[in-house]
């Protein structure tokens, strides 16, 4: 299984968690798209992923969607 380094942490990068980037890369030109994507994202990934896509998400989008990746997380970790 391939692995990341992410600050410092060794985590495995689960099929889950690749598929959601896949996704995300794929909607990325439409900020709707990217959002509904990246809210069912964060439903579908345990704890550690959701934090792995997000710290992802913002390194590859911050510039265009950074309010979007903020909103969506901190509403996945409401519920």
């Amino acid at each position: 299984m391939p692995h990341a380094v992410h600050f410092g942490i060794d985590k495995h990068l689960t099929p889950m968690l690749e598929f959601c980037k896949t996704v995300l890369k794929r909607v990325s030109f439409d900020r709707r798209l990217f959002a509904t994507e990246l809210k069912k994202a964060f439903r579908w990934l345990s704890k550690e992923d959701a934090e792995a896509l997000r710290q992802w998400a913002m390194r590859q989008y911050q510039h265009k969607y950074g309010q979007v990746i903020t909103a969506a997380f901190a509403a996945a970790q409401a519920m």
